[in-house]
């Protein structure tokens, strides 16, 4: 037969050409009165996967005489050949794939079908099951239906689908296409059904918290904005989880965690999505060690539940997710890999020479928390990659922590690093709430002064603590970082089904 696939370059004209071929088949399968877009199927149907399971435990069992399974199994063609009165199709579900044997003295009026088909049409056989002479199992086809015409071909199997762009737009044909993405976005949902068994064995409430927020606080970052027609009022699309979450702790949910997309009007890079997923959670009568011991716990767990194993292999460096984890404070990392004590640099004047001289870029109109965090970015976190956690960050940067009782000019906050990415943070959270106003007049004057990241006032929060907060450890874990460092995937785009690509003009 010929092969209908696209070849790497060919010119679009081709691809009309076979789209305009499968419609006119489409058309006499239903002069034909054969619906190419049926309903329903001929019955109940067999997962790929287990029929294949069933046919093996049958040959294992050797009972002589006994009939092998006979099943119904459905799924999209990757492969045709047709040899005379004899047809192989190689069948694939979401479970995996079987080759179907069609012969034409079995199939009768069923025969005649295969010259409508193509690849990446859906159909429906049943028949009982067997091993070819070369050794492959099969499904014995006394039944042939159509379920799907597919009007558009499927990539070249063996190229697979190679454009980046392609791949990422059209995450359909690269889940046809390609094993590997197919088996990282499958890994995905194992890693996120394992961190919620985790945190329900820890005793959290898995609650929801509002995507439209009245103030985008909880975090320093730009939000989008939008219009709420019914109230006549603008929102924000939440950039934390954080504030509302805390408001639950207030009314007494001791232990709450949310899985939730967040959004944040920022840069796209091999780490960043503006849409993404963050697990956050807050325990009551704990403070940030309990939340280190519990994330390094946590990541483990899910590592040896989703892949088996507690070491992972990320760009060709062997890390070691097993608990403990380094503890290691901001200032000893700045003194042990820059050299430099950030207490000697204060303001923004001296942190900026300070960044010129070690060569870092300086950030444009930048206050002394961001220069801070930029030093630490080009200078620590490379050689951050077995899992570390970094300690005791200054106050300016974290207005929400509560601070050091051993230093009041820092707090009580972490971030969790593995292969030199950042994938968590986390605090002792501030429940003063006289202290936690001032840090918010001075997130607001940061804002008034044009930073565009600074922490939003939210009044209702600030109630909500005078209430009362009870100490609280509180932690927010990027889902995407996590799926990348235990499927070792180069770019947050290869872990999101769906990631964020300019508009096609």
């Amino acid at each position: 037969m010929s092969d209908d696939r696209p070849q790497p370059g060919q010119p679009s004209e081709r691809l009309r050409e076979l789209r305009r071929q499968r419609l006119e088949k489409a058309e006499a399968l239903r002069a034909a009165g054969v619906d190419p877009y049926p309903a329903r199927g001929g019955g109940p149907l067999t997962r790929i996967a287990e029929a294949r399971s069933r046919f093996e435990a049958f040959e294992a069992a050797g009972a002589a005489g006994a009939d092998p399974p006979s099943l119904r199994v459905a799924g999209r063609i990757t492969n045709l050949r047709r040899l005379g009165k004899l047809a192989f199709l190689d069948l694939r579900d979401g479970s995996g794939a079987v080759q179907l044997m069609c012969r034409r003295n079995q199939l009768g009026d069923g025969w005649a079908l295969l010259a409508s088909l193509d690849l990446g049409d859906f159909v429906e056989a049943a028949g009982a099951m067997l091993r070819t002479r070369t050794g492959e199992v099969s499904v014995d086809a006394a039944e042939l239906r159509l379920l799907t015409k597919s009007l558009r071909p499927p990539p070249e199997k063996f190229h697979g689908l190679q454009d980046v762009e392609a791949r990422y737009r059209q995450r359909y044909l690269d889940l046809q296409a390609n094993e590997d993405s197919r088996a990282v976005l499958v890994q995905r949902s194992r890693i996120v059904a394992a961190v919620r068994r985790f945190m329900e064995s820890r005793g959290f409430l898995e609650v929801e918290t509002p995507v439209l927020q009245a103030e985008a606080g909880g975090a320093a970052a730009r939000p989008f904005a939008t219009h709420l027609n019914a109230l006549g009022e603008d929102r924000y699309l939440r950039i934390a989880l954080e504030l509302h979450l805390k408001r639950l702790i207030v009314g007494g949910l001791d232990r709450v965690y949310e899985l939730g997309r967040i959004f944040r009007n920022e840069g796209v890079s091999t780490r960043h999505n503006p849409e993404f997923t963050m697990l956050e959670s807050y325990q009551a009568y704990a403070d940030y060690h309990d939340v280190a011991r519990m994330v390094e716990d946590l990541v483990a767990a899910v590592a040896q539940e989703a892949l088996g194993a507690t070491s992972v292999r990320v760009r060709g460096e062997q890390l070691d997710l097993a608990p403990p984890w380094r503890r290691l404070t901001m200032r000893d990392a700045l003194r042990e890999y820059a050299g430099v004590d950030f207490f000697d640099y204060r303001d923004a004047a001296s942190m900026t020479a300070l960044l010129r001289e070690k060569g870092v870029p300086v950030p444009e109109n930048a206050n002394w928390g961001k220069l801070l965090d930029a030093l630490v970015t080009a200078t620590v976190q490379p050689h951050l990659i077995q899992p570390t956690f970094l300690l005791d960050y200054p106050v300016e940067i974290s207005p929400l922590a509560k601070r050091h009782p051993g230093d009041p000019s820092l707090v009580e906050r972490f971030e969790a690093f593995a292969a030199g990415w950042e994938i968590g943070n986390a605090y002792s959270e501030l429940n003063d709430p006289v202290d936690q106003r001032e840090r918010f007049d001075a997130q607001l004057a940061l804002a008034r002064a044009g930073d565009d990241e600074a922490e939003l006032v939210d009044e209702d929060f600030l109630v909500a603590l005078e209430h009362g907060m009870p100490p609280t450890g509180g932690l927010g874990l990027g889902i995407d970082r996590l799926v990348m460092l235990l499927t070792d995937s180069e770019s947050i785009r290869d872990v999101i089904l769906f990631p964020l690509l300019r508009r096609r003009t």
